[in-house]
């Protein structure tokens, strides 16, 4: 059965309200993951930049302890090249004068030795011997360069393993002796535990898995917290390292990148101390850094999902509300406007269609057809098979006229009683008279009824005109009913039409039709 709404109303496709609900929805999860999208980045910056300044605070710290100590040797080495000066403390006994040149600081934990060195490299005085010990230290690296370079002032050495002693890792401070006429006599020397700056560095909190370091300007590692579990890096030379080259080029900063030891990416975070040859490191692992970030991370992604799937979830029942509410509305029209005995259009929808198929007629200027359909004898029919015979007889003969309306915009439908009509849209007399004979042999040839040899006929009456603003719709239905008429009064069965003065030139069709 062709439906009696216009296709764009069953078409399937979603309605207005559906679709205005499934667009602010989805803007409405836009949103809300644009919004926490760019929040978990403004925390992720927000993050780093926390770690960055509390890597630059330990920085700042190992920077003011380094330059203390620095500044306790200096002042140390500038006490003893001053008083060697002295000719009255030369001339001390070996005790007396130990104990003018070097004070108690020098008994300090991780102090290494004191020495004063001649030009020739000989030991003239020694904080761990008062007897200075016979060893020659012109191959030295540190007296090489105060010997030929009488600009230098302090000067920090590169790592190196104590012969005597504590026999660990050290770095020495060496100023140089001159004579008052700027001849060298020699150096003031003093060497430092690396062990110190060790311990310094495990007392500070830097986060699981990553490192502090010191290292000098030449590139050499001087201590390191916590150790690697392969080998001892102290000394080790990291020079050709892109991160250090980096370290040096740029004096101070933070930038993340990828670690040469353990190829890790860190976010490193350094300094060089003062105006010392030494420069301090803060490798913080990535994981560490963006620890906390990452668990509110996922909370809030959970959340936001959750969110999301609920407002989708909830889009998705009212949609499917609408849509079935939208669908009880249409069966609900299409009842209201379905003959119920013979689902055809009732005569309501009849007259609505007929309304506008004649206003686009008007627009289109194109002819329309009303076919006018009686059955045959149907009282007679009622008197031999009872009421329930006649509408089982009127149903057959509706699915007869539905089967042979063939286009979408025609419509079949029942005018009252035993009477039908079949309205054609933008269709020539000559068309409906096709429509028409094959309607009226398609009813005479349905099966008849038991005990009964008469065959089911009708009657149809036709009527085309052109939509004119001089013509009307009741003129039209006037003169199908009237054609009608005559088809009964000629001996029913048979199929006769009335000619509008607008097809006054087309045949009329013989009897035989």
């Amino acid at each position: 059965m062709n439906s009696v709404f216009p296709i764009d109303e069953i078409s399937g496709k979603r309605s207005r309200p559906e679709i205005i609900l499934i667009f602010g929805s989805a803007l409405a999860v836009i949103a809300i993951v644009s919004i926490v999208t760019s929040l978990l980045i403004r925390e992720r910056a927000s993050a780093r930049d926390f770690a960055a300044r509390s890597a630059t605070n330990i920085v700042q710290l190992i920077d003011a302890d380094v330059q203390r100590n620095t500044e306790l040797y200096d002042t140390s080495l500038q006490g003893m090249i001053t008083s060697w000066q002295r000719p009255e403390v030369r001339n001390l006994t070996p005790q007396m004068r130990q104990l003018v040149l070097f004070d108690r600081s020098t008994a300090a934990p991780y102090k290494g030795e004191l020495l004063l060195i001649d030009k020739n490299g000989d030991i003239l005085a020694d904080s761990l011997s008062v007897i200075p010990r016979t060893v020659n230290l012109s191959d030295r690296a540190h007296f090489r360069a105060h010997r030929d370079n009488p600009d230098l002032d302090l000067l920090i050495s590169d790592p190196f393993k104590l012969h005597t002693g504590y026999r660990d890792w050290c770095i020495s401070f060496s100023r140089r002796m001159s004579a008052p006429n700027g001849e060298f006599m020699g150096i003031a020397s003093g060497a430092m535990r690396l062990i110190y700056f060790k311990e310094l560095f495990k007392s500070l909190n830097i986060g699981r898995d990553s490192n502090v370091n010191l290292i000098s300007t030449h590139g050499f590692l001087l201590a390191r917290q916590p150790d690697t579990e392969l080998k001892d890096l102290i000394g080790e030379d990291f020079s050709q390292k892109p991160n250090f080259k980096r370290f040096l080029q740029e004096g101070n900063g933070t930038f993340i990148s990828i670690s040469s030891l353990d190829n890790k990416e860190r976010m490193y975070t350094f300094s060089t101390v003062g105006n010392l040859p030494l420069i301090v490191v803060v490798g913080q692992s990535l994981e560490e850094v963006y620890a906390i970030w990452l668990r509110n991370t996922w909370l809030v992604v959970s959340a936001t999902g959750v969110l999301c799937l609920g407002i989708l979830w909830l889009t998705f029942l009212l949609c499917r509300e609408l849509s079935l509410r939208r669908k009880a509305e249409y069966e609900l029209a299409e009842l209201a406007a379905t003959d119920s005995l013979t689902g055809l259009a009732n005569r309501r929808r009849l007259d609505q269609v007929l309304k506008a198929e004649w206003a686009r007629g008007l627009r289109s200027g194109k002819p329309m057809s009303l076919l006018m359909i009686d059955v045959d004898h149907f009282k007679l029919f009622n008197d031999r098979h009872g009421h329930h015979g006649g509408d089982e007889a009127l149903r057959n003969v509706a699915t007869a006229i539905q089967q042979r309306i063939r286009r979408p915009g025609d419509l079949a439908a029942r005018y009252g009683g035993e009477e039908f009509s079949v309205v054609l849209a933008e269709t020539p007399l000559n068309g409906a008279i096709v429509i028409a004979e094959a309607i009226r042999a398609g009813i005479e040839a349905l099966p008849r009824f038991a005990s009964d040899d008469l065959p089911i006929t009708v009657s149809i009456g036709i009527a085309s005109q052109l939509s004119q603003p001089s013509a009307t719709l009741s003129g039209l239905i006037g003169a199908a009913d009237k054609a009608l008429y005559q088809a009964k009064r000629k001996g029913r069965n048979r199929v006769e039409c009335s000619v509008s003065a607008t097809f006054s030139a087309l045949p009329v069709p013989g009897e035989a039709t």
